[in-house]
């Protein structure tokens, strides 16, 4: 409720209307249209069915949280605020066994170069494709890291 009053605070008239909503009363009109799920549930938590939030990647890779915490930030790893708490936490695809995913800092890299936000890159990362077959992160885990990049590149342009 709180947030369907901020954004009947923020949004003016016109904005409504340019949505297609009522201006009497946006919010109930918010909350019946599927727009309202798009506030809380984001794509990337539809797309990434199992997520570790960041402390129990810590433990798997035995450092610190703030070390997983700076991998984040350094971007060797992506990570998303997710559930109904909004923790941080990562695709558990990232992890293998104690481990990063060997070839996932530079498929970041390549990502990030040619424009991805971090919640854009995991979408891509686990949205199929028919012509790999398959999602990117499954052929990053068998080991077709230069298809992957390539790709990614080529979004870029």
């Amino acid at each position: 409720m709180v947030i369907s009053m901020w954004i009947e605070h923020k949004m003016n008239t016109r904005t409504w209307e340019l949505l297609g909503l009522s201006v009497e009363r946006p919010c109930v009109c918010m909350l019946e249209s599927n727009m309202w799920e798009h506030l809380s549930v984001s794509n990337v938590e539809k797309v990434v069915s199992e997520w570790l939030p960041l402390p129990d990647v810590a433990e798997m890779l035995d450092v610190s949280v703030t070390k997983v915490h700076a991998l984040v930030k350094d971007g060797s790893l992506l990570a998303s605020r997710v559930g109904e708490r909004s923790i941080r936490a990562v695709p558990a695809e990232f992890i293998a066994g104690d481990h990063i995913l060997e070839s996932l800092r530079g498929t970041i890299s390549v990502l990030h170069d040619a424009g991805f936000e971090d919640n854009q890159a995991i979408e891509w990362l686990y949205t199929a494709d028919d012509s790999l077959p398959g999602r990117p992160i499954d052929a990053l885990r068998e080991g077709r890291k230069t298809e992957i990049r390539r790709r990614a590149a080529a979004l870029g342009w």
